[in-house]
């Protein structure tokens, strides 16, 4: 007998759909009630919010444009299609890569140029009027940013995007809105419905959770809560004071949040980054960061896509240790994101680099536990955030290590020429300031500066994921000082790794007595042989292997391929015969080689073209 929930949806569809949404609904039915039972079933009226929120979904089922129905259907027959080497990401935003949409449309060329195959643009929708930290506080899930464009724009994007086999990449946040977003608004105005989308708590309750919450923003935005006369009390705000956190205790936050992203979905983005999602269920007495809570929400919210639009991919923007990262995948029965960034992979990159010791690295490989299948870890060397040490605690042992890592790059201690941020324990700076292209006044310097650039993208490229390149780092492009003239801007330091995507230099792409030519040349390099090894696939095993240097990391991937990385200044001589190849190799300073295990023949002389 068909249930209530499976009629409300097919109620809502055309017949020619009803036979593949019910197969869907039949394959995540089980997890899909199963996980809001038990977020919400104890409260009054359960049943029927669930069939409403079915009947919703029906109907956005129905308005998904045939275009991606079809997109839909491809991707069920291969569930792990973007787990391939083929696979590369590319991070920006929209206002400094092109102007707006139609400009990032415009670099389409560019992007296919580089092999890229994943857009991801950071956020582009409306946000909050004046301090938006970046765009991520959202004003509406519903509207582009009016200065970027429109709606017909997006889908404009997403149409032409698609034609070259790209697929758009947008942030979805999940844990906050803006303080004039519509139901914030609603809230501030009386609205009792809106006034429970949030955590609205008196003083004394929110000192007693404040005991055992951590900061996310202690220099710039201390504390957890913000008093709001007009919601007469003190509103969690995480990140921000005009950055309220949403109430998932509060099915109706749940709805509201899974529809606007199938809305989006229907525009054409075909990954979301689901931004914050540590941080979405609170409980009294703890750090209210990786609740149990917060996966059976990112559970529910996969089962969803999984029925209305399964050509979509999901993505944890979750920092957090290594040990705390598997979690976001979910299991076989019961999936959660499709993709996770490997946050600590990418910091201990940036520490080898400062230490000449590849102990980190190592640890962080041997800490990384098997993907499950159709998942992949995004691997990255920079972003638009910063890099914080202190997520390596585990690995390192000590935040005295940590701080000696941050001391380099943030304090003129070497070559680097980052800058300080969160009282020193992180830090900001594009890839080639931080490998000391910026700095580097001789042509010896910037050879070293260029391999250490290219190394930290070797190490991303082929340690086993989905790696994503962030705006003007295939260019060399150095840190934006210019931020610190900007009001709106001054404060915070991330903003110098987010300069206007450089002309001149991309006019220089291809001249190779540049540092410009020959870091874009490098990565092109590295870039189309990771497109040739199929061992470099997500899911194929990586083994860190004993290395009797430690500044020497040994990357085994699969049956085939031996990535040998040196982060240190001296030349290395390393006994093959004992990494299970024959002979010898002298590995340059801050150099690498991707061998075949075997004969330790080079399966391409990755540095080459970049000198």
């Amino acid at each position: 007998m068909m249930s209530t929930s499976l009629r409300r949806l097919l109620d809502a569809l055309p017949a020619h759909q009803h036979a593949a949404a019910q197969q869907r609904f039949a394959r995540r039915q089980a997890v899909l009630g199963d996980r809001l039972q038990r977020l919400y079933g104890h409260l009054p009226g359960h049943a029927a919010w669930f069939d409403g929120l079915m009947a919703e979904v029906g109907q956005l089922m129905a308005a998904r444009p045939a275009t991606l129905q079809a997109l839909d259907a491809t991707r069920e027959d291969r569930p792990d299609w973007f787990c391939s080497p083929d696979m590369l990401g590319y991070s920006a935003y929209a206002d400094r890569f092109g102007g707006n949409l139609r400009g990032a449309a415009a670099r389409i060329p560019h992007l296919r140029e580089l092999g890229v195959t994943y857009l991801h643009l950071l956020p582009f929708l409306r946000p909050r009027a004046g301090e938006s930290d970046g765009g991520f506080a959202v004003a509406s899930f519903d509207e582009v940013d009016p200065r970027l464009g429109s709606m017909a724009d997006l889908e404009d994007l997403t149409a032409r995007l698609r034609e070259a086999g790209i697929s758009l990449c947008a942030d979805m946040i999940l844990n906050h809105v803006a303080d004039d977003h519509p139901w914030a608004q609603g809230a501030a105005a009386g609205d009792p419905g809106l006034r429970d989308f949030f955590h609205v708590l008196d003083r004394d309750a929110a000192a007693a959770y404040e005991r055992t919450l951590g900061q996310v923003f202690p220099e710039a935005a201390p504390g957890n809560f913000t008093h709001v006369p007009a919601m007469g009390g003190w509103v969690w705000s995480t990140f921000y004071p005009f950055q309220w956190d949403l109430n998932y205790a509060n099915p109706a936050v749940f709805a509201a949040v899974a529809t606007a992203m199938l809305r989006l979905a229907n525009r054409g983005i075909e990954v979301f980054r689901l931004d914050s999602t540590a941080f979405l269920w609170k409980r009294l007495g703890t750090d209210c960061m990786n609740q149990p809570e917060a996966h059976l929400l990112l559970q529910a919210l996969r089962a969803l896509v999984d029925i209305a639009a399964p050509g979509v991919l999901l993505k944890a923007e979750a920092i957090v240790p290594t040990r705390e990262l598997p979690g976001y995948f979910g299991s076989a029965d019961a999936p959660e994101c499709h993709l996770a960034y490997h946050s600590t992979l990418m910091t201990a990159g940036w520490a080898a680099l400062a230490e000449q010791d590849a102990s980190l690295v190592r640890a962080v490989a041997a800490a990384t536990p098997p993907l499950p299948p159709g998942a992949s870890w995004l691997t990255y060397v920079r972003c638009h955030d910063d890099i914080g040490w202190k997520h390596l605690l585990a690995e390192a042992g000590s935040l005295e290590r940590l701080a000696g890592v941050a001391h380099f790059y943030n304090d003129g201690a070497g070559y680097a020429d980052g800058v300080g941020f969160q009282g020193g324990l992180a830090t900001n700076g594009t890839a080639a300031a931080l490998s000391g292209l910026e700095a580097a006044t001789s042509d010896q310097a910037i050879e070293l500066a260029l391999r250490r650039l290219l190394l930290v993208h070797g190490l991303a490229l082929c340690f086993g994921g989905l790696p994503v390149l962030y705006m003007g780092d295939e260019l060399a492009m150095p840190n934006d000082h210019a931020y610190r003239d900007d009001p709106a801007r001054a404060h915070d330091s991330r903003w110098i790794q987010r300069a206007p995507f450089d002309e001149a230099r991309a006019a220089q792409r291809h001249d190779l007595a540049s540092p410009t030519g020959r870091a874009h040349a490098g990565l092109r390099r590295l870039i189309r042989l990771r497109r040739q090894l199929p061992d470099l696939a997500a899911g194929v095993p990586c083994t860190a292997l004993d290395a009797a240097d430690p500044a020497l990391l040994a990357l085994a991937r699969g049956e085939h391929v031996l990535a040998l990385f040196n982060f240190s200044a001296r030349t290395l001589v390393v006994d093959l015969q004992a990494l299970g190849g024959a002979g010898t190799l002298a590995l340059e300073p801050w150099d690498q080689a991707w061998l075949d295990r075997r004969s330790g023949r080079h399966l391409g002389d990755t540095m080459e073209e970049a000198r």
